[in-house]
């Protein structure tokens, strides 16, 4: 009997270790991260080939990322957006562990270099007293992304607000009242002339401009994004984008990266730990730095400052104090519902015969998130009353439009007017492009808003593009075409006008109401 007991204390002793041995190890690991890290997925891939573990990258907006946390969406292991309070905001029921900062990169104010010496910024420091007198003057205007949507975007938006109080100790709800605050944060949101879902996204956008010979003043975003566009820039002898550190303070991304819990066992958490621990060694972190990004602890020591855009990551910066999660959430609501520059957003909603079914349903169905703000403000994409909406259905040819502004009255209106469309006939979306263009163009005051045309498609046009990029061009208005693609469509003929009007495609084969919501980061 004692040798039965005696194997018995044995394995008992060796539970854990057996155990261990006896789990398979992963083969597999999925990270969602901000787009501002595309650049360094392959440090990444190089240790997880190492590992022998295949890692995906999926890249989000950092609110979709704190969204996904929330409603528990997505199949990711671990989480990497650019500021750890998204998670903050919305990880209520605390999945997300192990969230530590990797690296820190400012989000500073690129200036095209002619541009600031014009402004005579060059070679001095500037505040963002400068900044508000040069939007005041109507000298300066500049890309960002959208404060809802990205993390750069929410940053430039709350420095905005920061210095309209006076740059206090930390922003309160008392503060987001004043009404003197919100009419500078207005007037500084009014100069953004272009905005997007992603920090990524508003870099490709400058850089299109300068290849299609437009010249956008700046555009607020990543120091780290301003250093890889500026050696693009030079790499195509074109000029570089000088940075402006508002001396009184800028918005900091902490690039934390943190294990979402999803019952894959102690071998995921572990090679999350490993793989944390990688990207914190001091030979990645030397990595980063010359990535142009700061290291997670200390200083940027090893990098070198390029006077020639006046890079310096070596100098110190006045931070701001990120608010209370509760407060961040309350301005973000006021940007979205009143502070932001309105839009003037044409819907061209394609009600061909191959719509019918599923796509009708799916179209009513995403126009019904779209145009109901219970539905569509927790998720910080909702219409303000200063906004412009026009609904243009098309077959073969555009139908009668219906306008309207972003009351809920008038958000009614348009969602009946919906829902009592019907299906039929060829599709044509360039008939109904070329309405939406004379649509924006033909808006009283029409330049106080951000315009955009919206056109969901699931099928194949006459090749007009030449013809409608006539009229786009006359217009001399910077109006995008952003296109949602659903089954049939040829997204070939979609991506061609989207491209030519710096626009953009999204994928509504999935869900249209996603892509409806996506694309309203971008307006």
């Amino acid at each position: 009997m004692k040798a039965p007991r005696l194997l018995t204390a044995v394995a008992a002793a060796l539970g854990l270790t057996v155990a261990a041995c006896g789990e398979r190890p992963i083969s597999t690991f999925s990270i969602v991260s901000g787009s501002e890290n595309r650049t360094l997925e392959p440090i990444v891939q190089e240790f997880c080939k190492t590992e022998t573990v295949a890692c995906s990258f999926e890249y989000m907006g950092s609110l979709d990322i704190g969204m996904a946390v929330a409603d528990n969406r997505g199949s990711f292991d671990a989480v990497w957006p650019a500021n750890s309070f998204w998670i903050e905001m919305f990880d209520r029921d605390k999945r997300v562990r192990d969230l530590t900062s990797v690296m820190h990169s400012p989000v500073i104010l690129g200036v095209r270099e002619s541009k600031a010496r014009e402004l005579g910024w060059v070679g001095r420091d500037v505040s963002s007293k400068d900044i508000e007198e040069a939007v005041q003057r109507k000298q300066l205007t500049y890309l960002a992304s959208s404060a809802t949507q990205s993390n750069s975007g929410a940053n430039a938006y709350l420095l905005m607000l920061s210095a309209a109080l006076g740059h206090p100790d930390v922003i309160t709800q008392a503060d987001l009242d004043r009404p003197d605050v919100r009419e500078k944060v207005g007037t500084l949101l009014a100069a953004i002339s272009r905005t997007a879902g992603s920090s990524a996204w508003v870099a490709d956008l400058y850089l299109k401009g300068v290849n299609q010979g437009v010249q956008y003043d700046a555009m607020w975003n990543y120091e780290a994004i301003l250093a890889e566009t500026n050696q693009t820039l030079k790499q195509r002898g074109h000029e570089l984008l000088y940075a402006i550190y508002p001396s009184d303070g800028v918005g900091l991304a902490n690039s934390p990266l943190g294990f979402v819990e999803r019952g894959r066992g102690p071998q995921a958490e572990a090679f999350f730990s490993k793989l944390q621990k990688y990207l914190l060694s001091d030979d990645v972190q030397k990595r980063l730095v010359e990535s142009y990004r700061r290291p997670a602890v200390g200083e940027a020591k090893d990098a070198k400052p390029d006077p020639s855009w006046n890079y310096d990551p070596t100098l110190p910066l006045k931070l701001l104090k990120m608010p209370e999660p509760a407060v961040v959430r309350t301005a973000l609501d006021l940007y979205q519902d009143g502070l932001r520059r309105p839009s003037l957003t044409v819907y061209c909603l394609d009600f061909s015969r191959e719509m019918a079914g599923q796509g009708e349903q799916s179209l009513r169905k995403a126009m019904n998130f779209i145009l109901s703000r219970d539905q569509s403000a927790p998720l910080l994409v909702q219409h303000a009353p200063k906004d412009q909406i026009v609904i243009i259905p098309f077959d073969a040819e555009a139908r009668p439009a219906a306008r309207g502004s972003g009351s809920p009255a008038d958000q009614a209106r348009l969602l009946d007017f919906v829902m009592k469309q019907q299906t039929g006939g060829d599709s044509d979306f360039y008939a109904c492009a070329e309405r939406g263009l004379a649509e924006v163009t033909q808006t009283p005051n029409s330049l106080a808003y951000l315009p955009a045309i919206i056109v969901l498609t699931n099928g194949k046009s006459d090749d007009r593009l030449q013809d409608f990029l006539t009229r786009w061009r006359a217009s001399h208005r910077d109006i995008p075409i952003f296109g949602i693609t659903f089954q049939n469509a040829d997204t070939t003929q979609i991506a061609q006008l989207a491209e030519a009007t710096r626009g953009a495609v999204f994928d509504g084969t999935k869900s249209l109401t996603e892509a409806f919501r996506t694309v309203r980061g971008y307006n």
